[in-house]
């Protein structure tokens, strides 16, 4: 994932920011900067690159701890880090995905951090959920960078143009209101879905699913996806109506990644749409949007006969390599950085603070939702109501329940299924099968 286009105005702010809260943090400032042996070596996907370099500045100032800071994109960032990791490359902290933390695991990629007294007591303000998307077979092994969710967003400015007064409560709500929008020449395909083959589809598509009460696999890990009573068939043939029968969402949506289709929305285009909800800070930017002011948040809609507004939620943490633990010095220096990023150190969760404020990045410590602030954020970007919205629909989240150590292979099989239903080239029933058969293969 990435975060783009921050202001100058905020880029100016976070920085001074940033180079405060190190000046004031808890570190005894070292006057012999840059003393202190071999550097942390950080590697990170490429998002919020200025406030992560603030912060690392800041870092070293106070601590005189030295960071070789490394990001690459997003979209490769995976195969990227496992190539760095099976070539023996110097990594000491990591930005890890929920989605790879089992995988990771097994491969003995990721050391636990259960015996340091310090990190794990920054549980006691990060949310259960985000601390159970850290934790495999009762250890745990990170500390949250953020926590989000998939979030319903339409164009209220459109909406009311069609005469319509409510955002859809339903999947077939969505359908008939956008059939409405089509026929009033408002807006050729009102649904925008971002359903390219990449990082993102599996969040997009689990949204939905969750929304139906779908399930992928039950509690003991046995793989339903291809059971018509489990609801994620179900959706799968909503998406593929939408695209082929109704019309009401374009046909290049299989080809669509995330960044392309936030902008489609950004420009008018469409009247509803899944997004990240971070998102809804830029689409509501006037240096960033068309539609800026116009852009509101609804509940996911719900599916079928399920009573939920679910949607799928999801984090980003911070993980320590083994190579971090193999030298005293260096485990030292490498818990001083991941409590700088995700504790107080810094001055009060600060980096988190910048996160919100400029980019409109969550947070897994729910405290911070009384901060004066980020109350603000929310009632200006979100609008009206907006704050209540994300509140109701953050407690409806639900985490995927695909993460295993074959999650990547199965992912890979199952986004191509899936990209065939949406392409109209296979039934949903005929998908499935092949995501049902890859799993089956891949647990045994």
């Amino acid at each position: 994932m990435t975060f783009h286009h921050l202001s100058k105005i905020g880029r100016r702010r976070l920085l001074a920011g940033a180079a405060a809260a190190g000046a004031a943090g808890a570190f005894p400032q070292s006057e012999a900067f840059g003393q202190s042996g071999e550097p942390i070596n950080f590697i990170a996907w490429s998002a919020v690159v200025d406030q992560v370099r603030a912060h690392l500045t800041a870092f070293e100032r106070t601590t005189n701890t030295r960071v070789n800071y490394e990001n690459h994109p997003a979209a490769q960032f995976r195969a990227t880090l496992v190539q760095r990791i099976t070539a023996n490359a110097p990594i000491d902290v990591m930005w890890m995905n929920d989605a790879w933390t089992p995988e990771f695991v097994e491969a003995g990629w990721i050391a636990p951090i259960n015996d340091i007294p310090q990190l794990m007591g920054l549980n006691r303000d990060v949310s259960q959920f985000c601390i159970n998307y850290m934790t495999y077979k009762g250890r745990q092994y990170g500390t949250a960078y953020y926590g989000d969710h998939m979030a319903f967003v339409y164009n209220q400015e459109l909406l009311e143009r069609a005469g319509i007064t409510r955002p859809p409560e339903t999947w077939d709500e969505v359908v008939s209101q956008s059939l409405t929008i089509k026929q009033r020449g408002i807006s050729e395909f009102p649904l925008l879905l971002s359903l390219a083959a990449d990082a993102w589809l599996i969040e997009m598509f689990s949204a939905i699913a969750f929304s139906y009460g779908g399930k992928f696999t039950m509690p003991d890990g046995r793989p339903v996806m291809n059971d018509p009573q489990h609801g994620v068939l179900t959706a799968l043939k909503w998406i593929q109506d939408a695209i082929h029968v109704h019309r009401i969402v374009s046909p290049a949506a299989a080809n669509l990644n995330e960044i392309p289709g936030l902008r489609a929305f950004s420009s008018g285009a469409h009247v509803f749409g899944l997004v990240p909800r971070y998102r809804i800070r830029s689409i509501n930017d006037p240096a960033q949007s068309q539609i800026s002011g116009k852009a509101r948040i609804a509940l996911m809609p719900k599916g079928g006969n399920h009573p939920n507004h679910n949607t799928v939620g999801w984090m980003r943490f911070f993980g320590l390599r083994p190579r971090a633990r193999q030298n005293a010095q260096r485990q030292e220096n490498a818990v001083k950085l991941l409590e700088w990023f995700t504790g107080t150190t810094s001055g009060g969760y600060n980096f988190q603070r910048m996160l919100i404020l400029d980019a409109g990045v969550p947070y897994c410590v729910p405290s911070m939702d009384r901060d004066p602030e980020i109350v603000a954020f929310w009632d200006r970007w979100a609008g009206q109501g907006g704050r209540d919205i994300v509140t109701r629909q953050a407690l409806l989240a639900l985490p995927k329940d695909t993460v295993t150590p074959w999650f990547g292979e199965w992912n890979e099989a199952n986004n191509q299924a899936l990209q065939q239903a949406f392409l109209n080239r296979a039934t949903p029933e005929a998908a499935m099968r092949v995501s049902f058969d890859r799993w089956r293969a891949l647990a045994n």
